[in-house]
């Protein structure tokens, strides 16, 4: 009875073209494919940062901190809850269950917060809720910008005109973070003797600030012919004018900023600091887009940062302090070798064992073409290639052969019987359709459980069984297809004689 076996040996183009089209689509993959540590999972948490100036930290936990826990455990897909309360700021960060659509969690803890909003003390700031991913905890780069010259205010004013834009234009940077930044402020520190000379409290300091140091936008006037536009210079602009605002009047009397107070141009935030190999330095984090390729987008920023290293001033010295992708490339560089060697040595043995150099042809060939479709249905599936994966293919090495060379040791039996090469593979071909049917469905139901798991282990190895299970499945197809129509023109019964 023929087969749709027959139809590959008698036809040897059509099993070419169908294993080309194998190979072909896998290259492809190779190089499309986004390159990882581990798998991707969902695993994201929702913060909500509110501030409330001037309050104690059991003042925020009490009336700001307690009123969103409770709201906020409301919501759905909120495995626990963690909270921070700290001078002037609640901090609640929400941790959603693995693989949550972090979209509907977001939206619904918003709706949360703003039922409590007017619970909330009127001078607390609105709640700012953000979400990120676990990966996005950590940056894939962090950037030392250090100076023997510059001040910190200077070099972060430098990083965020200049540096800052250029690398998050890259494509595939979702962000460029500054770290232990010293933005640009104008500093007051009040002195306590002064003030309490002249009778003048803190609050009233900060009022004539707040009364004298404003942009106003006072619009435009028109005439019959004529359109102006108009501005005021209603804010301070130098420390110089700064220190001459006036803060009281008394008795004909002017009390100036400068004499209740030291006026300085300094930082916003003094409470962080940023030193790489014990020299102050202002940090960059490169953070990737979730899907970007982290091994190119760090290459295109290792090359950006070559041409903003020629531009940078005077005094300024830039370099890569921490590169995450270099543990990346190593580990994947280590399980190429190991995929190599495993070949080698997998070769050798089968050539040990068969004892013909055509006869190993035929499962040498189908290795590669099974991982390289293997790599196909990943790419099918929305895999990466990360450690996982790659172990799963070193592994496969040693099931994707053995259909391979079940079919060569099937069609030399027929050899020694007396049959010629054609017939021989049509005949062994044909009586092992359901046996390697058999041997693929059996492999692929032991691996393919284990990505059906559910929790963290099932998302860590979800990757690890279907790529497994996938190139199981691509060797079945080629042991049928192509592996027959090799030992038909390869396999000879002189060879057989020989042999024996």
């Amino acid at each position: 009875m023929k087969t749709f076996t027959d139809l590959f040996i008698q036809r040897p183009v059509l099993a070419i073209v169908v294993n080309l089209v194998i190979i072909i689509a896998g290259i492809q993959a190779i190089f499309t494919l986004n390159v990882r540590q581990y798998p991707r999972s969902d695993n994201a948490s929702v913060t909500v940062t509110t501030a409330y100036i001037g309050a104690s930290a059991d003042l925020v936990r009490g009336f700001i901190t307690t009123p969103l826990e409770r709201a906020i455990a409301a919501a759905d897909g909120i495995d626990y809850l963690e909270s921070q309360s700290a001078q002037g700021l609640s901090t609640v960060r929400a941790r959603l269950k693995l693989n949550y659509d972090a979209t509907k969690a977001l939206a619904e803890i918003g709706s949360k917060v703003d039922q409590v909003r007017g619970d909330l003390p009127p001078e607390a700031e609105v709640p700012v809720i953000n979400i990120e991913s676990a990966d996005s905890e950590f940056a894939s780069a962090y950037l030392s910008f250090s100076s023997d010259i510059l001040q910190q205010n200077e070099i972060t004013d430098y990083l965020v005109r200049v540096v800052q834009p250029r690398l998050t234009a890259i494509t595939g940077v979702q962000r460029a973070e500054i770290l232990g930044a010293r933005t640009f402020a104008m500093r007051v520190w009040l002195k306590p003797d002064k003030l309490a000379a002249l009778n003048i409290s803190p609050v009233q300091v900060r009022q004539a600030l707040a009364a004298n140091n404003v942009l106003a936008a006072v619009g435009r006037t028109k005439g019959s012919l004529v359109q102006v536009n108009l501005t005021a210079n209603t804010d301070l602009r130098s420390v110089d004018e700064f220190k001459n605002l006036v803060v009281l009047e008394k008795d004909g009397v002017l009390v100036r900023l400068r004499d209740v107070a030291e006026v300085v141009l300094g930082a916003e935030d003094y409470e962080t600091e940023v030193r790489f190999s014990g020299q102050t330095a202002v940090f960059m984090g490169i953070f990737p887009l979730p899907n970007a390729n982290a091994i190119d987008v760090i290459r295109r920023v290792r090359a950006e940062m070559d041409l903003i290293q020629k531009e940078l001033p005077t005094g300024l010295q830039a370099r890569i302090a921490y590169d995450a992708t270099n543990y990346i490339n190593n580990a994947i560089a280590e399980v190429v070798k190991i995929l190599a060697e495993t070949l080698l040595i997998v070769v050798i043995i089968i050539f040990l064992f068969l004892g013909s150099l055509r006869s190993v042809l035929v499962p040498v060939i189908a290795i590669p073409i099974s991982l390289i479709g293997g790599i196909f249905l990943m790419q099918l599936f929305g895999f990466t290639i990360n450690l996982l994966t790659l172990l799963a293919i070193v592994l496969s090495v040693g099931l994707v052969v053995d259909d391979a060379i079940v079919v060569v040791e099937n069609v030399e039996r027929h050899l020694r019987e007396g049959q010629t090469p054609f017939e021989a593979a049509i005949l062994g071909a044909r009586e092992l359709i359901g046996p390697i049917i058999a041997m693929t469905l059996t492999l692929v139901a032991v691996y393919a459980p284990i990505g059906l798991q559910g929790g963290l282990t099932g998302s860590l190895f979800r990757e690890f069984a279907f790529t497994l299970a996938g190139a199981v499945t691509i060797s079945g197809i080629v042991a049928l297809t192509l592996s027959p129509m090799m030992s038909s023109k390869l396999l000879t019964a002189e060879q057989m004689a020989t042999l024996r």
